[in-house]
C-alpha cells in the first residue's frame, strides 16, 4: 500500500480513512472467474448496468446470463473519448485456469444486440487475446473511486490506449485507485498514477509482486493473502507460477500449502489469520457503519 496519507479536513474520504488505519488490501479481491464488460459512454448510474434505461427483455436476459455463468457485468468507456455516434463495444472475459485465458468482443448500438451476450456467456471465446486493464472511476457510487482513480485511469491510457477502460464499482472502494487485470483475474489497489504505471507494465511482463496486491479471484480470500505474502517474501512471479495445494482450517486461521515453478520456491506452507476490525466507515457513500475482514500472513515457511 502508499505510504499513510493524513484524511482531507472536513468531507470525509474512505481511502484515505482507510490509508490512516493501515488497512491491508491482500485478500479483498471479489471471487469470480467471468466478466461482461459493456461500453457505455454516457452518465453511468450509482447502480452501474442495473440502472441503464435499456429495454427490460434484454436487461432481464443479459442478467440471467450473468447469474447462470457467476458473471459479474461492468460498465466500461475509454477515458477522455466522447465520439459521438457509431457502434459501443461488449465483452465476455473467461478465466479458464493456466493457458485458458479467452475472450469474446462484439458491438452494439440498439438495445437488442445486447442479447448477444447471453450466447457469448455460453461459448469459449477466444484464446491469445492482450488482456483487459480496468481502472475503477464510478464517481456515483463512491467519490474516492473518482478523485483517486481517474488521475490512473489518464496516466495508463497514455501508455496503453487500446488495453485501458475507465469501469464502474468493482468493490473495495476504500482501497482505490483499483484496477482490475482481466480475464487474468488480477486486482491492485491503494494506486495512484505513477505507480499504476509500474504495477501494470510489471504485470504485462508476467511479473506480480505482492505490494499493491489485492488477490487473484480464483482463489479464496486467505488464499489471497497467502499468495502475497509469498510474493512478499520472496518477489515476483507470473500469475500461475503458484498454486494452492491445500488448505485447512488452523485455530483461528488457516494453514495454506503453496506450490511453485521454478525458479521459485516449490513448496510452502502459510498461516494466515482473519481479524474482524471494529464497526467503521468503510465507504464514502455508505449510510452505516460496516466491519471489515482482515487477512493477515503470519507466516511463511519452506517445506
Amino acid at each position: 500500500m502508499n505510504a499513510v496519507e493524513p484524511p482531507s479536513a472536513g468531507r470525509f474520504f474512505c481511502a484515505e480513512a482507510a490509508r490512516a488505519r493501515g488497512d491491508l488490501c491482500a485478500g479483498t479481491a471479489p471471487h469470480g472467474a467471468v466478466w461482461v464488460l459493456i461500453e457505455h459512454r454516457g452518465g453511468w448510474p450509482a447502480n452501474g448496468f442495473d440502472g441503464l434505461d435499456l429495454d427490460p427483455a434484454v436487461k432481464a436476459l443479459v442478467h440471467s446470463g450473468a447469474r447462470a455463468a457467476r458473471a459479474r457485468v461492468l460498465l466500461v468507456r475509454r477515458h477522455g473519448r466522447r465520439r459521438a455516434g457509431g457502434s459501443d463495444r461488449w465483452a465476455v472475459l473467461r478465466h479458464g485456469g493456466p493457458g485458458a485465458l479467452r475472450q469474446q468482443w462484439g458491438s452494439w448500438q440498439r438495445d437488442r444486440d445486447l442479447v448477444q451476450i447471453a450466447d457469448a456467456l455460453e461459448s469459449p471465446g477466444e484464446l491469445g487475446l492482450p488482456p483487459v486493464v480496468l481502472v475503477c472511476a464510478h464517481g456515483l457510487h463512491d467519490a474516492c473511486c473518482a478523485v483517486r482513480g481517474r488521475p490512473v485511469v489518464r496516466a495508463l491510457s497514455e501508455r496503453w490506449p487500446e488495453a485501458v477502460w475507465e469501469c464502474t464499482h468493482v468493490g473495495g472502494d476504500r482501497f482505490a485507485a483499483n484496477v482490475v487485470v482481466l480475464p487474468d483475474g488480477v486486482y491492485y489497489g491503494g494506486l495512484d498514477a505513477r505507480s499504476s504505471l509500474a504495477v501494470v507494465e510489471e504485470h504485462l511482463a508476467d511479473r506480480i509482486h505482492g505490494g499493491y496486491l489485492r488477490g487473484y479471484t480464483t482463489l479464496r480470500p486467505p488464499q489471497q493473502a497467502a499468495v502475497a505474502a509469498v510474493l512478499e517474501r520472496f518477489g515476483p512471479a507470473g500469475r500461475h507460477d503458484y498454486a494452492i495445494a491445500s488448505t485447512e482450517r488452523s485455530g483461528a486461521g488457516w494453514r495454506i500449502r503453496v506450490l511453485g515453478r521454478p525458479p521459485h520456491p516449490a513448496e510452502l506452507d502459510v498461516e494466515v489469520v482473519a481479524r474482524r476490525s471494529p464497526p467503521r466507515r468503510l465507504t464514502c457513500r455508505g449510510p452505516a457503519d460496516g466491519v471489515a475482514v482482515r487477512y493477515e500472513a503470519t507466516s511463511v515457511r519452506l517445506r
